[in-house]
């Protein structure tokens, strides 16, 4: 961190009143003398300036008011110094300091600020969250405080205190939010166990991109939060907007439908696509379909399904299957032809159903 920590208090605090706080009158030597070490500071001569600040600070320590706060003044300015030279674990200690003996609460709250970045500098990492973390806690516009509750975040996403930096996340009030933080927070969520407000937070940008990838990124968030409807109504979307439009995708779409509960709606996509020669009518392809109509309980559709399915594959068992939801459902006209094709097959089973719609096997 190449940035000083020097602020330019002196003046401020010496030769300007200060509404919110009476600063202590201070001897002219000593103001005087503070503004020889500011020129100093100015002009780089760090080790000048920490052994002059330094000793004086701990001269003027166990005054009066007066002498605290012209001690907290030298400290503020060796501290300045110290980090200048990349001693940021030194320049953090005298901003404590300075900080417990400076009566100014604005003053000691700023000073707490600086001192959080450099002890994430020096390595001092947990220090670094707890000073930040308290700043916060006092700050009294929360809103005004953006830049620095987005930066504790990612300090403790960093250290992997993820349920931490979760809570801290979810106080943040920002209208909008920037690709890097969305990402931010979207780490955060997931790797704290909170998929739902990951999905959250995707959900209100994906109207802003057309990107495949965060479109998908949504939908799984949404399976793994339980949330299947929403999977499928994001999939759905995608594919009706051409974001979405391999063949993977379009089993994918047909899958969420049949788990989300809306079978009826994976049934006329495949419909579609047998219609428009997108899939291949195939026996795979007609058993979907039967069996997704079947689920939507669509008792014309289901049984016009399965008959295509056993036409096609002039299978025993497709007629029998037929035979019996045609049964089930008080089509007895079609079961007792099904059965007869399934009886034909030589399935006996059908033979057995057949018995018990009191009809004989025609021809």
């Amino acid at each position: 961190m190449k940035n000083r920590v020097c602020v330019g208090l002196i003046a401020i605090f010496v030769l300007f009143s200060v509404p919110a706080w009476a600063a202590p009158a201070l001897p002219r030597d000593v103001i005087n003398d503070l503004n020889a070490i500011e020129a100093r500071l100015e002009a780089r001569q760090y080790g000048a300036v920490i052994e002059r600040a330094m000793v004086q600070a701990q001269r003027f320590a166990g005054g009066n008011a007066a002498d605290r706060f012209a001690s907290a003044l030298y400290r503020q300015l060796a501290a300045s110094a110290l980090s200048s030279v990349g001693r940021y674990a030194d320049a953090a200690d005298q901003l404590a300091t300075a900080r417990a003996g400076m009566e100014d609460a604005e003053t000691a709250k700023r000073w707490r600020l600086q001192e959080a970045g450099l002890r994430r500098a020096a390595g001092q990492r947990q220090q670094a969250v707890e000073q930040l973390s308290r700043w916060l806690d006092e700050h009294d516009k929360a809103g005004s405080a953006v830049e620095e509750q987005w930066r504790l975040v990612r300090w403790l996403a960093q250290d992997k205190q993820w349920q931490v930096a979760a809570d801290r996340l979810a106080a943040i009030s920002e209208p909008k939010r920037s690709q890097a933080r969305r990402e931010l927070a979207l780490a955060v969520y997931l790797n704290a166990g909170q998929p739902e407000r990951a999905l959250e937070g995707l959900l209100s940008t994906l109207n802003e991109t057309t990107e495949p990838a965060q479109w998908r990124q949504a939908a799984r968030l949404a399976q793994g939060a339980g949330a299947i409807p929403i999977a499928a109504a994001i999939w759905d979307t995608a594919w009706r907007l051409d974001i979405f439009t391999d063949s993977d995708d379009f089993w994918q779409l047909i899958a969420l439908h049949r788990l989300a509960g809306t079978p009826a709606r994976a049934a006329e996509y495949l419909e579609a696509a047998l219609a428009n020669g997108r899939v291949v009518r195939s026996e795979i392809t007609l058993r979907l379909l039967a069996q997704s109509w079947l689920q939507a309980r669509d008792v014309a559709q289901a049984l016009a399904s399965q008959r295509a399915l056993a036409q096609m594959t002039r299978d025993a068992d497709e007629w029998r299957l037929l035979g019996q939801h045609a049964y089930a459902w008080g089509r007895n006209a079609i079961a007792a032809t099904a059965f007869e094709h399934a009886v034909a097959l030589g399935d006996e089973q059908a033979q057995q159903w057949l018995a018990s719609l009191h009809l004989p096997p025609s021809g």
